[in-house]
Order: structure tokens, then C-alpha cells, then sequence
């Protein structure tokens, strides 16, 4: 055993010491924003995340965030959140800083998160500044931990509460702030209270004179007293910590985007298919006739009002269905080729129907 096994093990310590040099600079190896151009969508799906090398410096969303400090600072508030690329939008509990979804790091990757998610949450810089507010409220919830504040929770509620999965809106609540789609302010009383701040931080929100009767105006009112209490007040929390930033992280975007289709439902099999087939048409003969997608967008209130009129559903709720059917026509490429009158009685006919399945199977919640 004596010289030949010292032998074995020098080689078997080499090899694995070349193997560790390797990982460790697989993990240092990073395409590059200007390299991502040149990867196809299954390459960039097999990249990690940790291999982007992406940066905010020199993208627009420098400029947005520049334009959000600018907004803190014309409201007199001194405190500036940190931001950082990750996988999605989020500002962690205890950290007073915003992470980025990594797509807005570079044009590809938009690309590309359209083609997996079919939207681009904050892809343009109106749709980028509403968020950032919201986060922002956030950020400053947890610099200041006004969370723990009696008359906090007193206006918005326990911010203990658990986090649902789904939660079922109430359109017409007049007891909540419109800001990010979905009624998003009903979600959670920490949701709720970022929202309240990022309409009250909007440069020329009117937010006195757009709520004034509803009974959401305390929550505003309450949330410009206290930032006119702390916007002096330096910090409790000044944590610079980047939770899920981009090199710590090893997952692919294949990996990423299975959980998130799976997690909002893109994934699930297209139940409507057969019945958009045999109202419209994907023969070659008519493919010169009207989009079915194009048609079913133009009369969507129309078909909203009267599927929620029978059916006593919020239209809200009738339009989720609606975008689905509208989308797979896309996918489709189905066309209009019976009479329109005709075409309306069966597209009225088969929204309604769905829209009861839809119900029945639980789908009539946001996911979070």
C-alpha cells in the first residue's frame, strides 16, 4: 500500500484542487451585458444568474432611480433606499433597499421575460417609476421601522399577519388606494401602506382632490403626517445588505421561470382551445379575415358588461377569462370568419361559460 497509495492520493488531491479552480472560476466567468445579444433563448435559459454580470450603472433604470431620489428629496425626505439586481421586485423585512428583477438590466432579457411571461412588470419607465415607489415605501417602512408604531397599526393593521398566496380583491373598495394593478393595496396591510406612500410620493398625484370622499383619504392624510414627523430623523435601520443579489445566486433562468409559470398559472393546459377552434378559424382559406384577438378586444366591454350583468360577477374577474381567450387567439393565430353578429351571440356565449368554470375551479384570485 505505502508508496503507490501516497501516489494515488498526491494525483487525487491534484485533480480535486483543479476541479475547485475550475468552479471558482466558472463562478467568476460572466458573460457580460454586451455578450447576452449573442445567446440564443435556450442558452440564455441555461445561464445562471450569478453569470450575467449585469449592472445598473449606464441602463435607464439609473435614471429612474435618480428620478425617484429626486421625488424623496422634493418631499423632504433625506433617506435613500439602495437598490440591487435579483430575480424579481421585492424590498426584504429589516432592509431598507430595493431589489431590481434582473431583466431590466438589459434589453435581451426583456426580450425574453415577455416571451416566458407574456408582460414585462416595469418594462417601461412610467410602469418602472410606479413600482419603484411602492418599494420605496417599503424601504422606508423598514428604515424607520413604522411598522411597530401603534397609530401604524391602527391606520393599516397588523403587519404580523400572514402573507396569503391569493387574495380575492374588491374592486369597488373605496377603503384602499388605486395604484399598482390588481388592487394590490388590499393584499396585506404592509402592501396597503406602500401603496398608500406611493401615491401620496407621485409628483402631482392630487391625491386630496382624487379621494377626498372616499374613506381611504385617513390612510393618505395619516401617511403625510408621518413623513413630515421622520424626514428629519436619520435612520434606525441602515442595513446596506443585498439579499438574492444576482452573483450569490446559481439557480438558471430555466429553473426561475418554470417556478414562476407554474406559480401564476401560464403552464396550465389551455382548457378553452378546443371551443376558441370552433368559433374561430386557423384554415389557410381565411387567413385575410379579421384577427380573432383584435375582434375579441374591441367587443370586450360590451361582453364584459353583459357576461357580468348574468352572471353578477365583477367584471374584473369576467376580464381574466377574457385576456386568456384573447391571448391564445394570439397563439393560435385563429381569424373571424362567420357572420359578426353570430360571431358576437357565440363569443358572448362561450365567455360565459367560461367564466363559471373559471369560478367553480377557484381561479378568481391574484397570485402574489
Amino acid at each position: 500500500m505505502g508508496s503507490h497509495s501516497v501516489a494515488e492520493r498526491s494525483v487525487a488531491s491534484r485533480r480535486k484542487s483543479q476541479v475547485k479552480r475550475r468552479y471558482r472560476a466558472a463562478r467568476r466567468y460572466a458573460f457580460g451585458p454586451l455578450h447576452l445579444d449573442e445567446l440564443s433563448d435556450d442558452q440564455l435559459l441555461d445561464t445562471r444568474f450569478c453569470q450575467l454580470g449585469l449592472h445598473i450603472e449606464g441602463t435607464p433604470l439609473e435614471q429612474r432611480i435618480a428620478r425617484l431620489y429626486e421625488e424623496l428629496e422634493y418631499r423632504g425626505i433625506h433617506f435613500r433606499p439602495h437598490c440591487w439586481f435579483a430575480e424579481e421586485w421585492f424590498s426584504p423585512d429589516g432592509v431598507p433597499g430595493i431589489a431590481i428583477p434582473f431583466y431590466l438590466g438589459h434589453p435581451r432579457l426583456m426580450r425574453l421575460e415577455r416571451k416566458q411571461m407574456l408582460d414585462v412588470e416595469g418594462g417601461t419607465e412610467e410602469g418602472c417609476m410606479r413600482i419603484l415607489r411602492h418599494e420605496a415605501g417599503h424601504a422606508i417602512d423598514n428604515a424607520y421601522r413604522l411598522r411597530r408604531r401603534r397609530d401604524w397599526r391602527e391606520i393599516f393593521g397588523r403587519a404580523s399577519l400572514p402573507y396569503p398566496n391569493f387574495y380575492s380583491p374588491k374592486p369597488y373598495s373605496r377603503s384602499f388606494v388605486l395604484h399598482l394593478d390588481s388592487w394590490y393595496a388590499q393584499s396585506h396591510p404592509v402592501e396597503d401602506f406602500a401603496e398608500t406612500f406611493a401615491v401620496w410620493l407621485k409628483p402631482k398625484s392630487r391625491w386630496r382632490s382624487q379621494y377626498h370622499d372616499w374613506p381611504v383619504i385617513k390612510k393618505l392624510e395619516y401617511v403625510h403626517q408621518l413623513m413630515d414627523e421622520i424626514r428629519q430623523q436619520k435612520p434606525k435601520v441602515t442595513s446596506r445588505e443585498r439579499p438574492g443579489s444576482l452573483p450569490t445566486v446559481r439557480t438558471t433562468l430555466r429553473e426561475h421561470y418554470h417556478k414562476r409559470r407554474a406559480h401564476y398559472g401560464l403552464d396550465l393546459p389551455n382548457f378553452f382551445d378546443h371551443e376558441l377552434r370552433r368559433l374561430f378559424s386557423d384554415a389557410p382559406e381565411h387567413a385575410r379575415r379579421p384577427t380573432a384577438a383584435g375582434f375579441l378586444r374591441r367587443l370586450g366591454p360590451k361582453l364584459r358588461r353583459e357576461v357580468s350583468y348574468w352572471t353578477g360577477e365583477y367584471q374584473y374577474t369576467i376580464n381574466q377569462v377574457l385576456d386568456g381567450m384573447i391571448e391564445r387567439c394570439r397563439e393560435l393565430n385563429l381569424r373571424v370568419h362567420r357572420p359578426k353578429r353570430e360571431s358576437e351571440r357565440n363569443a358572448l356565449i362561450l365567455l360565459t361559460i367560461q367564466t363559471m368554470n373559471y369560478l367553480h375551479a377557484g381561479n378568481h384570485r391574484v397570485a402574489l
